[in-house]
This record gives C-alpha cells, structure tokens and sequence, in this order.
C-alpha cells in the first residue's frame, strides 16, 4: 500500500505536540503505561509487524502470527487502548497503523532512563 492508503485507511495521526517531560512523575506514569502495553512478546511482534510494512494492516497481522484471530484482536486492543496503534473499523474489516507520536514518546522516555 502507498502513503494515500495510509491516510485512507486509518485516522490522521494526531498532530505534533508537546510530549512532555522524560523524568517526574507524569513521565514515569506514561513509561509505565506504555511498558505494560508492551510486556508481551506477542505485542511487541505486532508492533515490528507494523512498523515494517510502514502501513495500514487489517486481517493479514494474523496470518504472520501463530495465534487464533480473538487472540491476536485482544493484542491489538492493548496497543490501540495505550495509543501505540491507530484504527479504523469499517464493518467486519479493521484497519491497524502505528501511531507514530506515541511511538517517539515511548523511544524518547525509554532513552531518558
């Protein structure tokens, strides 16, 4: 898929903004948060499944993955709940991206330890 689908697909990513501090508490709240949404190996698979393929994936995360479809969809609730994953449902079709801000505050705070 070419960056048109991406946008087409899954909501706009949210605009650039302010992320905030890397140390205090409200860094250590968002690090803790975003950590437990990617304390399994499974998450994190989805994660480097989606930043690979750099657009939106609807059913075909679940052909990668060794895992029944429910499962794969709780997954893909975890990430999407911690705002690391954008989508879309359009009928029985949902469309999943990266959302890319989410991803930086999590490498930016990760770096600030």
């Amino acid at each position: 898929m070419n960056v048109e689908t991406l946008t087409t697909c899954c909501p706009s990513a949210r605009a650039e903004g302010d992320f905030g501090p890397i140390e205090g508490p409200e860094a250590n709240a968002a690090l803790a948060t975003l950590a437990k949404a990617i304390a399994h190996p499974v998450r994190v698979e989805i994660l480097r499944i989606l930043v690979r393929k750099n657009t939106c994936i609807c059913g075909a995360i679940v052909d990668e993955l060794p895992l029944a479809q429910s499962t794969v969809s709780q997954h893909l609730k975890i990430l999407k709940n911690a705002g690391l994953l954008r989508g879309e449902v359009d009928g029985p079709r949902v469309s999943y991206c990266i959302e890319p801000l989410t991803l930086r505050r999590l490498k930016d705070l990760v770096g600030g330890l």
